[in-house]
């Protein structure tokens, strides 16, 4: 089976815990054919890459809805931070769903903080950028931006796989959180990037990837709110690619150069 980037997790300032949910660092040594799996992530990602003799270059990563599968390239070292749900607007200047399946150079990116990250990181090695976001942060949030930030994360919560809690439907969240699921979608929309049932498909994936080695595939696609274990190998076929049990014996795709990689040398 191929491996997703093997990455360290870093710790993670206090005060980027409103924006960033995770801080990690990872380097690959540019082996021909080495394949790396790219699961989908819901998540807008702020990277930070430096391939060996090269310059930094600092990329988001909008929401991945579907895997893909790339070979490295050549030497390179990256920090990539995961942002917390709406955090993309205040940072960036821009609608999480403006950036979804994309991958764009941060100096391309009308926000202020944008512009900031840009213009004091230039000579900033990767895991310098923890601090270096911590600086140029924006101020405290409005009381309607905060609110609408609480909304949100509370509907990502509901609408993940939590142990011994099956996903909640969408009319259900919507219910609960007092708003209508127009606008439940469009929360999504514009802090996520991706509607409400396709976040929910991606974390149900993303539950079965890291619980298939322990777990019988039935009890699996119990536990993540599939109907039965066809309809889970039919949701894990669409957004991986391939069925879970050609996944995990590494009969896969063939892999493609990265973009992200390309985006970094431009």
């Amino acid at each position: 089976m191929t491996s997703a980037v093997a990455e360290r997790a870093q710790p993670l300032p206090e005060q980027l815990r409103s924006y960033v949910t995770r801080f990690a660092v990872s380097a690959t040594d540019g082996t021909p054919g080495e394949p790396y799996t790219y699961v989908p992530d819901p998540a807008v990602q702020l990277v930070v890459r430096v391939a060996a003799g090269g310059r930094p270059g600092a990329l988001v990563i909008g929401p991945r809805t579907r895997a893909a599968y790339h070979a490295s390239e050549r030497p390179a070292s990256c920090a990539r931070f995961s942002l917390a749900p709406g955090a993309a607007r205040p940072l960036f200047g821009v609608a999480a769903a403006d950036l979804a399946g994309r991958t764009v150079a941060l100096a391309e990116l009308p926000g202020r903080v944008a512009r900031r990250l840009v213009d004091g990181g230039r000579d900033l090695a990767p895991e310098e950028w923890a601090d270096h976001i911590v600086r140029v942060l924006p101020e405290h949030p409005s009381r309607t931006e905060a609110e609408r930030a609480g909304l949100l994360r509370a509907g990502v919560a509901a609408l993940s796989v939590r142990p011994g809690l099956p996903p909640a439907r969408v009319a259900d969240v919507a219910r609960e959180l007092a708003v209508s699921e127009r606008q439940l979608r469009n929360l999504f929309t514009d802090g996520v990037g991706v509607s409400p049932k396709h976040f929910a498909r991606i974390d149900r994936v993303r539950h079965v990837l890291a619980h298939a080695p322990t777990s019988p595939w039935g009890e699996l696609a119990a536990a993540s709110g599939y109907y039965d274990q066809s309809h889970m190998t039919a949701d894990f076929r669409a957004l991986m690619g391939v069925p879970p049990r050609s996944y995990f014996t590494g009969r896969l795709p063939s892999t493609t150069p990265c973009r992200a990689a390309r985006a970094a040398r431009e």
